[in-house]
């Protein structure tokens, strides 16, 4: 017997003629993007003589995230790449998570609960959290913001819940 595993066998499902599919893909994702922007700005105002408009940077980026979209394309087509690897969902998630809880939080209960809750889910984002020092660094960052936003740059924001204001 040897000492290699055995694997079964890999189910593509990709075309053969895509030899890059992760590069493939990515056009394609990149071209379904810049669509959806040169979409959403045709009804904005664009270039008029030397004069920018509302909608003419949208236009320009769109247009250049197509063609950069149809270069990696086309890549993915001529040249030899990885195949689509898995996506690892959980940090992004909970990133994202804590970025709407921050959002959802900061009226109602304040700077410093919302600021470091969303810390805290930022942290599950991965499972190599250690969390006696996610919790220093949370309580130190916090801090940080409390003195740096109302005073150092003088924005009006409620450091506690409201119901611990009266």
């Amino acid at each position: 017997m040897s000492e290699t595993p055995s694997h079964g066998p890999v189910k593509y499902i990709m075309p053969k003629w895509i030899r890059g599919p992760q590069d493939f893909v990515g056009g394609v994702a990149l071209i379904a993007i810049a669509l959806f922007a040169l979409w959403a700005s045709s009804d904005l105002q664009g270039m008029r003589g030397f004069s920018f408009g509302a909608g003419t940077a949208p236009r320009m980026f769109g247009f250049l995230l197509l063609g950069l979209g149809i270069a990696v394309m086309i890549v993915g087509l001529v040249t030899d790449g990885e195949h689509i690897t898995t996506y690892a969902w959980r940090g992004p998630l909970f990133v994202s998570l804590a970025i709407l809880s921050f959002a959802f939080m900061i009226r109602p209960m304040g700077l410093i609960f919302s600021a470091f809750t969303s810390f805290v889910i930022s942290a599950l984002g991965t499972p190599e959290t250690r969390w006696g020092q996610t919790i220093i660094v949370g309580i130190c960052l916090t801090a940080f913001c409390s003195f740096l936003f109302p005073y150092a740059l003088g924005l009006p924001l409620q450091m506690l819940p409201k119901f611990m204001i009266r």
